[in-house]
């Protein structure tokens, strides 16, 4: 039998069977044990309903090297979602308990327990599943039947391993620790043996333990009081909409475009109405005299793409436009953003030019072209 590659990788097959899972049961809070270069949590990073991920590993040079790509990208602090998220990376050891873990709602540990020493291993059960418990673990491992298969492959399949277990060996390890810790768990694994070589089972194996009891406020506050470990080496903290500051920035940008788009609009139409009007003399010449004296000669209340209703018609006042914030507030971009009328003039008081009377945004006419 010729040995086995896998299309594609099998680490990549690994993180996105734990990214599938994610997008199934849409967990807020979730942390990677071992996380070493943070490739899963980058992917993670990008599952719609992660509000907090953490990562764990022992060694904080590994972290350092690509912690950079889990910091947000100046794209996203011109256009902040409405979800909130903050990655946090500690250094310390999964056989070690720390609060800073303490109600998540998955935790992975893919790759990782093969690397413990003996007494390490002892303990982790306790600490994850006794201690952590969150709502659900994943945890995957090699499994030893598949060596065979692979080429270069003579004991274990990396320097660091410190066993690697059969398909029995790691389900009554597994099993053991769900009866002792009130979850239940399932097997699967990634890695589809060749046809033929069935009976080995998946190059990696995985079990899901899934808690079936609910955790009270009152242990999870017991807990809290329990010593901190873990030394904080990265934090990120994603602009969010629900800040009121990027809320703020992003209204006011809304604002601005849109009342500078209806400008626009009303000035093209305009000239194309002047335009065809005017003799071939006076085209020649197009147009005839500066932005803000052709703005005031037009019949602006005329154009059909303006609102129904005259409170919401843009007007010249001097030398600029005046959009009515009710007319502002109907855009569905700005409406989602504020919601109420009250907000967007709360967020744009003070950053915006208003009229005297506070009820439209004056956008200035440019004297050259009406682009304001």
């Amino acid at each position: 039998m010729e040995p086995v590659t896998f299309t594609p990788p099998l680490y990549k097959q690994r993180y996105q069977f734990v990214k599938s899972l994610v997008e199934k049961h849409n967990p807020k809070k979730v942390a990677d044990l071992g996380c070493s270069e943070c490739s899963l949590l980058w992917k993670l990073k990008f599952c719609s309903s992660i509000e907090v991920l953490a990562g764990v590993d022992i060694s904080e040079d590994v972290m350092k090297e690509k912690m950079h790509t889990l910091s947000p990208l100046p794209c996203e602090y011109l256009q902040p979602s409405w979800r909130s998220l903050v990655i946090t990376l500690y250094q310390g050891s999964v056989a070690e308990k720390d609060p800073n873990l303490l109600g998540f709602d998955m935790i992975t540990c893919i790759e990782l327990i093969e690397h413990l020493e003996a007494k390490e291993l002892a303990a982790f059960p306790e600490v994850i599943f006794g201690f952590w418990a969150p709502i659900m673990v994943v945890i995957s491992t090699p499994n030893s039947e598949f060596n065979s298969l692979l080429p270069g492959v003579s004991l274990f399949r990396h320097l660091d391993h410190k066993f690697e277990w059969n398909k029995k060996e790691f389900e009554s390890w597994a099993l053991e620790a769900a009866d002792c810790y009130g979850y239940t768990v399932e097997f699967t694994g990634v890695g589809k043996p060749p046809p033929g070589a069935e009976s080995v089972g998946y190059c990696t194996q995985i079990g899901i333990f899934v808690r079936n009891y609910v955790e009270t406020a009152e242990i999870v506050k017991h807990k809290m009081t329990t010593n901190h470990v873990y030394k904080t080496i990265f934090k990120a903290v994603y602009p969010s909409l629900q800040d009121e500051k990027y809320l703020q920035y992003a209204v006011v940008n809304e604002v601005l475009y849109q009342a500078h788009r209806i400008k626009r609009r009303l000035w093209d139409s305009a000239k194309k109405n002047e335009h065809n009007q005017a003799t071939e003399e006076e085209q020649r010449c197009w147009p005839p005299e500066n932005c803000v004296t052709f703005f005031k000669k037009c019949d602006l209340r005329g154009h059909k793409e303006l609102a129904q209703s005259s409170r919401t018609e843009p007007f010249v006042q001097d030398n600029a436009v005046c959009v009515p914030l009710e007319k502002l507030f109907s855009i569905p971009r700005v409406k989602q953003l504020c919601d109420t009328l009250g907000t967007l003039i709360k967020m744009i008081t003070g950053k915006v030019a208003l009229s005297v009377d506070g009820c439209s945004v004056m956008v200035r006419i440019d004297d050259e072209d009406g682009n304001g």
